[in-house]
């Protein structure tokens, strides 16, 4: 019998709070990059050209990307504001380069959004700008319209630098260079990363359904969504979804998650559809079957709450979808069964709580977790009655 761990690891927030998901371990694929395919240039556009990409969409700021959209109020907006009316130059800015020209913003998001609202709301849907709590100037009250006409030209003619990473530069070396950034105090979530650089449909579907009552109750609310933990969770019950156990070969698994986000993209309305109800079938069964300890290690003698985790929500997610009706039925009928069965998985099987506990990229692992999942709710469901 395996103990109880005494402590387990939470992922944060950009405050230091908890997200209410357990802190992963995967291992990271270790390859050298070859330095010649990376393509890193400086650009010193002015405000008004960067406003006019922003304008014909050749900048990408993510907008339903909550941990920098609109996390500034006014009184910090007007005061980027007032920096660049007195020369105060702004920090540097970080950007990928797409095979359309397009410029997805991953590192300054809120200050192009400031600067948007102020100089030109319409360009990103917002309302309009008013200055207030200047420190410097008695601008207060202004809108860009009341400005002197020097300080119009003034921020029209402000450069901003740019760091941009060059279509070309292997996909791998961008998301390892962002994730290197550190601008904000606090590194960019692997999702964070994946919401910014692939633009598409897959951010509003994985949104969605992280906002779906069903997930919601589910995770019994306990996922703080600003590092984009609820939106990983579902991108990873789609991957699963979408691929074969018996064929799953994904030695990185930061591109499966990659490419099952660009397949989003790519699918119809039905298909979309399709995954929108086994993911609702699926959310239902895990509550009516585990209750408030869904998705969460439960062991021997121990009734601690542990926090969510992503490797055990996808193998109990991703099988419970895959039930048939009558068996989803049994499952409830004998969920005792099933929640003593994983309660046993985890107490005695120390591979298999290892398999959702420390490099759960690993395809040994990944096939480990979820194939024990399948043998214990196949078990339950052929168990002859008492």
């Amino acid at each position: 019998m395996r103990p109880a761990p005494d402590d387990v690891l939470f992922e944060y927030d950009s405050v230091g709070a908890s997200t209410g998901v357990e802190l992963e371990i995967i291992e990271a694929i270790d390859e050298p990059f070859d330095p010649e395919r990376i393509d890193v240039v400086t650009r010193t556009p002015t405000v008004d050209l960067v406003l006019s990409r922003i304008r014909t969409k050749m900048i990408d700021l993510a907008p339903d990307f909550q941990r920098r959209a609109d996390i500034w109020n006014q009184k910090h907006q007007s005061r980027l504001i007032e920096s660049l009316l007195l020369r105060i130059p702004l920090p540097t800015l970080y950007a990928s380069e797409d095979e359309g020209d397009v410029w997805t913003i991953v590192d300054g998001i809120q200050r192009l959004t400031t600067i948007g609202r102020f100089m030109d709301p319409n360009s990103i849907g917002r309302e309009r700008l008013t200055l207030q709590g200047l420190e410097y100037l008695d601008y207060n009250g202004c809108t860009f319209d009341d400005l002197p006409g020097r300080l119009q030209l003034r921020l029209r003619e402000t450069e901003l630098v740019v760091h941009l990473i060059r279509r070309g530069t292997p996909e791998a070396v961008k998301f390892n260079i962002f994730a290197r950034i550190n601008t904000g105090g606090l590194p960019l979530s692997r999702q964070e990363l994946r919401h910014a650089l692939i633009p598409g449909p897959a951010r509003s579907i994985l949104g969605e359904l992280a906002e779906s009552v069903f997930f919601l109750r589910a995770t019994d609310e306990s996922v703080n969504p600003e590092r984009m933990a609820d939106r990983e969770m579902v991108l990873r019950f789609i991957a699963f979804w979408l691929v074969s156990l018996d064929t799953y070969s994904h030695a990185d698994f930061d591109h499966f998650l990659r490419e099952a986000m660009r397949s989003v993209n790519k699918m119809t309305i039905a298909e979309i559809e399709d995954i929108r109800d086994h993911f609702a079938r699926s959310m239902k069964a895990a509550y009516a079957v585990f209750g408030h300890y869904a998705f969460r290690k439960r062991y021997r003698g121990n009734d601690r709450k542990f926090p969510i985790n992503k490797a055990l929500f996808e193998a109990v997610a991703v099988n419970l979808a895959r039930q048939g009706i009558r068996d989803l039925g049994t499952l409830m009928d004998r969920c005792d069964m099933v929640q003593d069965g994983l309660v046993n998985l985890l107490t005695d099987d120390p591979e298999f709580e290892r398999s959702i506990s420390q490099g759960t990229g690993d395809i040994s692992k990944v096939r480990r977790r979820f194939s024990s999942v399948k043998d214990l709710f196949d078990g339950v469901v052929n168990a002859r009655p008492a």
